[in-house]
């Protein structure tokens, strides 16, 4: 039986060589300049035997900025600096997209001019959870400011200006990231978004902000150019509503409306599932978006080809597995085994080590 998963496919006007999808991981080899540099370059042209790639999260303002090491796109000194990034994949056959993303309330005070963090409600994430400060040091997340609706328009624009440097720097289309607890997803979900103006309450208020979002990166990409990504059932970033299977079937189905290039969603449970109400499976997704649906987390060779021969996804993204598989197309193709998964110590940790430095598969 030929494979599904390797077969070429089309998202929009854009043909890929197969359904094999780099999904986007911060991996904070940017350094402290946040812009992009010949490690990358290196690691994204080994993974380029994927159909598409999806270019790590990528803060579109200083105010979106929180991972130490991550990189931006809000000066044109980073978006010249992705070029030869988007050059070396497209080299190879690739198609890529970059992910726009605002961290909300999960970056720290200590990177934001205005030392602060931004969210719909300021509702800080529970329990015993860190994350790092621009020294680097484990800090406690702190609770962030409430978005004011008059500033709601400049952050809208600042979407938009990233989306017009992605553009300059070449890259095939952008993904509006809308999910894991960012920014936007804290106006999606109800146990985050307790506002009570046009962006609170009611299902169409809660998604007006990622409506107005697209709207304004399809006046710099056609719609057909631009993916959404959501993570309905997932726990990081302390997410997870009682309503999400309503909410997110809701979203789908007023996203299917624009003629997105794709919906990507993280229907697997490997981040933690919430348990706060049913899943939102693959299924859920294609019956409610018309268009290629993008499914993740947890998935084989085989689940991947079972999911795409069965109708519920169109393409499937790989994120660990291609950590230490940067030849895993090939991989698959030839049915060879898998390395053995990179240690976490190296995930995010600078340089070639646990980054560029995985060996090709050899019989």
């Amino acid at each position: 039986m030929s494979s599904q998963l390797l077969s070429p496919v089309t998202i929009g006007t854009l043909a890929l060589k197969n359904r094999v999808v780099l999904a986007p991981l911060t991996r904070a080899r940017a350094g402290p300049s946040r812009i992009p540099n010949e490690l990358m370059v290196t690691y994204y042209e080994q993974r380029a035997n994927a159909g598409l790639l999806i270019a790590e999260a990528t803060a579109v303002s200083e105010q979106g900025y929180g991972w130490l090491g991550a990189p931006g796109i809000y000066t044109e000194e980073q978006a010249n600096a992705w070029k030869p990034v988007v050059d070396a994949v497209h080299a190879k056959g690739a198609k890529f997209f970059l992910q726009l993303w605002h961290m909300g309330r999960q970056g720290h005070p200590s990177f934001s001019p205005a030392n602060e963090t931004v969210a719909a409600s300021a509702i800080g994430i529970q329990g015993e959870v860190f994350t790092r400060d621009a020294n680097g040091e484990r800090v406690k997340y702190e609770t962030p400011r409430a978005l004011e609706t008059s500033e709601i328009p400049a952050l809208i624009q600042s979407y938009k200006d990233a989306a017009k440097l992605a553009k300059l720097a070449g890259f095939d289309g952008v993904e509006v990231h809308g999910a894991n607890g960012y920014l936007l997803d804290t106006f999606l979900q109800s146990s985050t978004n307790q506002r009570t103006d046009i962006y609170g309450g009611s299902f169409e208020n809660r998604y007006r902000l990622l409506k107005e979002v697209i709207t304004a990166v399809g006046e710099v990409y056609s719609y057909d150019r631009i993916g959404v990504r959501i993570s309905p059932n997932g726990v990081f970033g302390g997410m997870g509503s009682d309503d999400n299977d309503k909410m997110f079937t809701y979203v789908a189905s007023q996203l299917s409306q624009f003629g997105l290039s794709y919906l990507h969603i993280m229907d697997g449970l490997g981040f933690g599932f919430h348990s706060k109400c049913g899943v939102v499976t693959l299924f859920d997704a294609k019956k409610n978006f018309q268009g290629p649906v993008i499914g993740n987390i947890d998935y084989t060779k085989e689940t991947a080809e079972g999911a795409i021969r069965s109708g519920a996804a169109d393409l499937i993204a790989f994120g660990r597995a291609y950590i230490s598989n940067p030849d895993l197309v090939e991989r698959f193709t030839n049915n060879w085994p898998l390395a053995a998964a990179a240690g976490y110590d190296t995930w995010y940790s600078g340089g070639e080590k646990g980054y560029t430095d995985f060996e090709t598969y050899k019989a």
